[in-house]
């Protein structure tokens, strides 16, 4: 039997398109979420803290840790940091969100059978890292952007206001949607983001290597531009089909978020076509001086056989 025909048959675990959720608490451990967010920045603080800075990234890096100073020591450590809770996310959120967003599961479903842990548990936990991720940036590295401070701070606000808001679901009936939707934002940024953290960590290991980094640096330009204009599009497509469920506020706030967003990824695809530009400049200057060096030394090689 079809999607459609179990749609219109009625049955209990009918597929349930996106526009179709209903709206419902994302989690019963919504009203625990800032205890949930402390416990989740603590960790992050003992891994930072005892594990990269004091034992894994001197042990691996050495030479380039003890030579980095203070504000890009902390900017390769943030690196890693963030690139691990992306690739914790990818794994831990890709089958709830894609159960909820695509399949027929609910906030309410099992995350396996016979499991006393929720789709709705697994993502709010989700959201919590996403959220500790930046505010750790926010709080540790020495120098960020304005626009990377207004990226975050969005991320942070919008994240955390999606799971306040499903706690009154009942009145705020675009909760379970813009919680969804959040994910759509985020799933975007740990997938498209993660290269530009690789991109940095290899830049301070490998700085003098200019053909390299002149490779990655336009894959970074690349994957985090592309990223972006599939993001707006999945994004926009996804606000626009869910127009009426949207109240008002929602219908005002979300495109200027999109609009903030979209801008600090833009803001960092700029970074690394300026970078990438630079690695080339290098390469053509070491090239012209490679050739002059070689025609210097043809010159005395024929000076020397004519005095011979």
């Amino acid at each position: 039997m079809g999607l459609m025909d179990r749609a219109v048959g009625g049955h209990k675990h009918h597929h349930i398109q996106l526009h179709d959720l209903r709206n419902e608490l994302v989690s019963k451990l919504a009203p625990f979420s800032g205890l949930i967010l402390t416990i989740i920045l603590v960790i992050f603080f003992l891994i930072r803290y005892y594990l990269f800075e004091t034992l894994l990234l001197p042990y691996f890096y050495p030479r380039t840790f003890a030579l980095l100073n203070e504000r890009n020591r902390r900017g390769f450590v943030n690196h890693h940091l963030a690139g691990a809770a992306k690739i914790l996310l990818f794994i831990w959120t890709a089958y709830p969100f894609c159960a909820v967003a695509f399949g027929s599961a609910t906030f309410n479903t099992p995350l396996h059978k016979g499991s006393f842990v929720t789709m709705g548990d697994a993502m709010l936990v989700a959201s919590h890292i996403f959220v500790a991720m930046y505010l750790v940036e926010l709080l540790y590295r020495s120098q960020l952007s304005i626009v990377a401070v207004f990226h975050h701070v969005g991320a942070c606000v919008i994240a955390e206001s999606a799971v306040a808001i499903s706690l009154n679901s009942v009145r705020e009936k675009d909760a379970t949607i813009e919680f969804v939707l959040c994910f759509f934002w985020g799933a975007f940024d740990v997938i498209a983001e993660f290269w530009p953290h690789v991109t940095i960590i290899l830049y301070r290991i490998y700085p003098t290597s200019h053909f390299f980094l002149s490779k990655i640096f336009r894959a970074a330009f690349f994957s985090t531009l592309c990223g972006t204009i599939i993001e707006t599009i999945v994004v926009m497509w996804l606000f626009g089909s869910l127009w009426e469920r949207w109240t008002i506020p929602f219908k005002v706030v979300t495109p200027m978020l999109h609009v903030v967003f979209s801008a600090a990824q833009v803001w960092g695809s700029w970074n690394f076509w300026k970078m990438w530009q630079r690695e080339k400049k290098t390469l053509l200057g070491e090239g012209e001086k490679t050739e002059v060096i070689e025609k210097e030394e043809g010159r005395a090689a024929v000076t020397t056989s004519s005095s011979l």
